[in-house]
């Protein structure tokens, strides 16, 4: 039995001993009653009776042990010219008179604090000095729209936001806090207190009695201590994006979810303390909570906070100059943002200019990693690239090829094996397990890991309707896939994205692949459109690499012709648009089904969480256009 099978086998068989000695490595107040507390189930709860801060294990324990002048925190911010480096005591110092703020505007523990903030050292701040309280923090991504912050303030009810004045991208600065002040006008919930950090680039107007400057409620603050809680209470409560309707808050705990986090950096990442370590992404969404502010500092990591894009700022070898400037070891990013450097730099001009020798490892996540893409990526930067599959319900990755358990073979498309702690399936319709290599739907077997989400805010029953009875036993993920011979698992699409085709169910994501290894395409989607003769019919939608001047009519023929051999003529494959860009979230996540709505001449909402509503006319005038 290899080292992997024999680690993952052993956190299935006796989870409760592989937790507890992975809990070894972090302080507890008071040692856990139970390791996993299965009494509510299909709920579970970690290291039930203990008591846990996770602030305390972030910052605290760190300056305790003698790493204190070591750096924690490295802010660099294009948009600003800025670089600014905390060590773990600055950062810590700085933690703890944001908590004795918080404190003084009588924040305790359980209570909520929503922060809504640019990629700024303060929105950390904020994080940890709730963390440190025992209060509960509810991000939201800056610059989201009122109407939808709204719904999250009602939803968490929190006693106090924290934000900015402004938010900067590329070209233009979005003023925050009219959208915060139009959030709470029209909420039903009123937070008592704002604390508003002003940025240089825009005042923000304060409301008297209400609003609280940053710098000014810092300078009169007591420093808090950490408090201890119960290591099952929440940390945060992080809201889904493209939610609609009552939003679906997913909640984190402390104790197990520190547990997980410290685990996948020694076990997912092969990282070491010391390391500098980037997660490309934003506070607003799971990866920036994950893998920028909590992971990298339990394991006593240099983390990385960049306010800027992959291309832009100024150009696509952005991610270059961090990589080399700050010495990154492993880097975190989300295969969109690779195809947008490839579209810009397609031959890695750019890259030449910096020296990433640092550089060990490369991790796609967010959405699926097509092969051409990764075989670009390693073939720039000459090392690893690891596809690794999870969601913002489970908190930590689930799928992954585990570099500091054993590397294993790379197979381009597929993000490798279970992580130890996840007991992955592929289930049919009926919940019947499905043949090596069939499509079906992915579910993990309960009960879940440490780390993944204990409920849904305020919302227990819409947690059992939408995760858990399908398929009693197991959490539905959502996404349709298979596992091969290997036991390697393939994410091929949403479950709703597997389209059928006069009665043959096929897989977007295949043929999404075939696309993308086109030399011209730089990335692509493919949704399934209504058809009367064939139920559903796939269509193609492209985007061209920078400097592509062949004929579109050309390309759009060899790439009909390339699904027709690749995929076969099963798959009716006849139509490509090329567009100018596709429509996604913020987080990189592409539209599907808004451009499936758009396409069948249906109603749509676009999600909150889009990245520009404009693309939508494009996409709409390309798909009234085709043929």
């Amino acid at each position: 039995m290899s080292r992997y099978q024999h680690e993952h086998r052993r956190s299935l068989t006796d989870p409760e001993a592989f937790w507890a000695e992975q809990a070894q490595h972090l302080h507890w107040y008071r040692r856990w009653d139970r390791v996993l507390d299965q009494t509510t189930a299909p709920m579970c709860r970690w290291f039930a009776g203990a008591q846990f801060n996770t602030c305390y294990n972030a910052l605290d324990r760190h300056v305790e042990d003698g790493r204190g002048d070591q750096a924690a925190l490295i802010y660099d911010s294009p948009v600003t010219g800025t670089v600014r480096t905390y060590s773990y005591r600055e950062l810590r110092d700085a933690v703890a008179g944001f908590a004795g703020a918080l404190r003084a505007q009588g924040v305790k523990p359980g209570d909520r604090v929503i922060v809504y903030m640019p990629m700024v050292p303060e929105a950390t701040i904020a994080m940890l000095a709730c963390a440190r309280l025992g209060a509960i923090h509810s991000v939201v991504f800056g610059g989201f729209a009122a109407p939808e912050l709204a719904k999250r303030i009602d939803d968490a009810k929190p006693v106090l936001a924290v934000s900015a004045s402004c938010g900067i991208e590329p070209g233009r600065t979005i003023a925050y806090k009219p959208l915060l002040d139009q959030a709470i006008e029209l909420s039903a919930h009123k937070p008592a207190r704002c604390i508003v950090l002003q940025r240089p680039q825009v005042k923000a107007d304060l409301v008297a009695g209400r609003d609280l400057d940053w710098h000014e409620a810092m300078a009169s603050a007591q420093p808090a201590d950490c408090v201890a809680v119960a290591a099952t209470d929440p940390l945060y409560v992080l809201y889904t994006s493209g939610t609609t309707g009552k939003p679906k808050g997913v909640v984190r705990d402390h104790g197990g979810h520190a547990v997980a986090l410290h685990y996948s950096m020694r076990a997912v990442y092969n990282v070491k303390p010391g390391e500098v370590f980037w997660a490309a992404s934003d506070v607003g969404w799971v990866v920036g909570h994950s893998y920028i502010v909590y992971a990298p500092l339990l394991l006593g990591c240099t983390t990385i906070m960049y306010e800027g894009k992959p291309v832009g700022t100024p150009d696509a070898g952005a991610f270059w100059r961090v990589i080399a400037q700050h010495r990154v070891s492993t880097f975190f990013t989300a295969p969109t943002a690779f195809r947008a450097i490839k579209k810009e730099d397609p031959r890695g001009e750019l890259l030449k200019q910096y020296d990433v020798s640092g550089l060990r490892t490369l991790y796609l996540a967010g959405e699926r990693s097509d092969p051409d893409t990764i075989a670009w990526a390693q073939d720039m930067l000459k090392v690893p690239v690891v596809d690794h599959w999870w969601q913002t319900e489970l908190g930590w990755p689930a799928i992954a090829n585990c570099q500091g358990i054993e590397p294993m073979p790379v197979k381009p498309g597929s993000s490798t094996v279970p992580v130890p702690g996840f007991d992955l399936q592929s289930l049919d319709a009926e919940g019947r397990p499905m043949g090596r290599g069939e499509i079906g739907n992915l579910a993990l077997k309960l009960p879940l890991p440490p780390g993944a989400l204990l409920t849904m805010w305020n919302n227990e029953q819409g947690y059992r309707e939408n995760y858990l009875e399908r398929y009693p036993g197991y959490y539905l993920t959502g996404d349709a896939g298979y596992i091969d011979e290997d036991g390697y698992a393939w994410i091929m699409s949403r479950i709703d994205d597997i389209i059928n085709v006069a009665g043959h169910r096929l897989s977007t994501g295949a043929m999404e692949e075939v696309l993308a290894g086109h030399p011209d395409v730089a990335e692509c989607a493919v949704i399934g459109v209504a058809d009367q003769m064939k139920g559903q019919l796939p269509l193609g939608l492209v985007v061209l690499k920078s400097g592509v001047e062949r004929s579109q009519a050309e390309i759009q023929k060899e790439l009909v012709a390339r699904v027709r051999e690749q995929i076969g003529a099963v798959a009716a494959f006849k139509t490509v648009l090329i567009v100018p860009r596709l429509p996604k979230t913020r987080s990189g996540k592409v539209l599907r089904a808004t451009m499936r709505a758009i396409a069948d001449g249906q109603p749509y909402n676009p999600p909150a969480t889009i990245d520009d509503p404009r693309i939508l006319d494009e996409i709409e005038a390309a798909l009234k256009a085709r043929p």
